[in-house]
């Protein structure tokens, strides 16, 4: 850390000297100069629900949002929304147990930043309603251009729905959110999942606030259901502007080698199921985003669960959603995160108006090929091989120049597609099992050069797939043999990027059936 910080201190002297030289004032304070391109102009801003995000990134209503001068110092770093954390009547006021927040053992013995999952049993806001309207107010007066949603809670009663919601729209909130979807605690007092999960319930009270308020109204989906499309409906039914999509994923997170689990609260050593965030959610928010908009076409829907990056954020908008909701990428973190976001989909956009870079996919290419790096082709990479290799190679470039790269200016883009032009793209190929063919069937080809001879797609074939790989004793070097069904596996743990591809199978595709089928016998 001091290293970089030494280098950056350096570069920024370096800077302002030169800058210096041709008379141009720069700042004592040490501040690395920023640079402008193309797509630094990109407009990734969004109308949606009826309202206008500058950016489609929003704080969740959860960690980031515990109190308004978290929300305050997360719009200064550029965060286009935000949704409080969740508020409810006095009368339902709450009172955390601690420890109450852990790391997900779901990615194994790691620690600090970069966790996969995080584990909660914290409970809605500790702060009262009227705080949480002050809050409001104070920041849609200093943030005009920002969307500000109220996220409250309430039992199974009109009476407190239609109270608590005037109470926020009143106070400027831009939307509501309903949060019927808490996993822990709340639902025990009737509040949360235990409205969350039946369609009649949900239906009532989207309708009940519906009624009350003129502004927006989202429902927050609970992924703890057998299908969250039906609850989804129900909402849709209720009234309901949009949907959130999802609540964290009910869970117990570990249990210690002395059988108490974590976070254990107490002398007693007491826990909970509580709710799963984070990357380990991401697939389960996926499948619910894209199947809610298939299920109730044209719905708004706020995606939340899993999302750590521009990329991540762009499936999510291919899946359906509006906006999205961030907050375990930021407990990994912190707000600044959202300077990568922008960054990332003004890129995005940018790349897909440009022919030669439209097919980016969010990585280079691993390697660009040379008639240098061709030669020696075949050679494993370890021992003699690999002296044999270098050998080759060596005497390859004492007899040939490498040819001078060309630098050609960049093509002038096309119109730069909007935000809103994404939304639903993956839509149309997903659906069910049965419309998929299987008249198509692809098998792996293992790409020599950049196989390190690790030999893990023979250990996974062999061990869990159709025996289809063959691992040579002495080079190392894997071969897929016909008998290749295509199921990818290889590719799932092969640690090279594109080493093994899938390409087209042009042999007849005939299963191993074990025993030939009945009906074939009696023929």
């Amino acid at each position: 850390v001091e290293a970089v910080n030494d280098g950056k201190q350096a570069s920024w002297h370096i800077h302002k000297y030169i800058q210096s030289t041709h008379g141009i004032f720069v700042p004592s304070q040490p501040q690395l100069p920023n640079f402008f391109t193309p797509i630094d102009k990109v407009d990734i801003s969004i109308d949606f629900a009826g309202l206008h995000f500058i950016n489609p990134f929003g704080l969740a209503s959860a960690t980031p949002c515990t109190s308004g001068d978290m929300i305050r110092r997360g719009f200064e770093c550029g965060w286009g929304f935000a949704v409080t954390k969740t508020f409810g009547l006095d009368k339902d006021l709450v009172t955390n147990v601690s420890p109450r927040i852990v790391r997900g053992s779901t990615s194994g013995h790691l620690y600090g930043p970069g966790q996969g999952s995080f584990l909660n049993i914290e409970l809605i806001s500790e702060k009262t309603a009227a705080y949480w309207c002050k809050v409001v107010t104070e920041l849609k007066q200093d943030f005009p251009d920002r969307i500000l949603i109220a996220s409250i809670m309430c039992a199974y009663d009109r009476n407190d729905w239609t109270v608590l919601a005037q109470m926020a729209e009143k106070a400027g909130s831009d939307a509501l959110e309903l949060n019927l979807s808490c996993p822990h605690g709340m639902g025990e007092k009737g509040m949360g999942l235990a409205c969350g999960q039946d369609e009649r319930m949900v239906e009532d009270i989207t309708a009940w606030v519906k009624s009350a308020v003129k502004i927006p109204v989202f429902t927050k989906l609970t992924p703890n259901v057998t299908d969250v499309r039906t609850i989804a409906k129900a909402a849709h039914k209720g009234g309901a502007d949009g949907v959130t999509a999802i609540n964290t994923i009910s869970g117990l997170m570990h249990l210690k080698g002395n059988a108490v689990a974590w976070p254990a609260v107490g002398s007693q050593l007491k826990t909970t199921y509580g709710g799963v965030s984070g990357n380990a959610t991401r697939p389960v928010a996926l499948k619910a985003v894209s199947s809610v908009a298939k299920w109730v076409p044209g719905i708004n829907i706020l995606a939340t669960g899993g999302i750590d990056s521009a990329e991540v954020a762009i499936q999510f908008l291919h899946a359906g959603a509006g906006v999205v909701q961030i907050c375990s990428a930021i407990q990994n973190q912190d707000f600044s995160v959202i300077q990568d976001y922008i960054t990332g989909l003004k890129a995005y956009l940018y790349l897909q108006a440009r022919e030669d870079l439209k097919d980016w996919d969010a990585q280079s290419p691993p390697l660009q090929y040379t008639t240098r790096n061709l030669i020696g082709r075949g050679l494993p990479k370890f021992g003699p091989y690999l002296e044999e290799r270098l050998k080759l190679r060596s005497e390859y470039v004492k007899k040939h120049a490498e040819p001078a790269v060309e630098h050609t200016s960049a093509p002038i883009p096309k119109a730069i597609p909007s935000v809103q032009s994404q939304l639903g793209r993956a839509l149309d190929r997903i659906g069910g099992y049965m419309d998929m063919t299987n008249k198509e069937q692809v098998v792996a080809l293992v790409n020599s050069e950049l196989c390190i001879n690790c030999g893990k797609c023979y250990m996974t074939c062999n061990d869990t797939g159709y025996q289809s790989i063959k691992f040579d004793s002495k080079t190392h070097l894997p071969t897929v043999t016909d008998d290749c069904t295509g199921c990818t596996l290889c590719v799932s743990v092969c640690p090279i990027p594109d080493c093994i591809t899938m390409i087209p199978k042009t042999i007849p595709h005939v299963p191993n059936r074990g025993i030939e089928p009945v009906t074939q016998l009696v023929k």
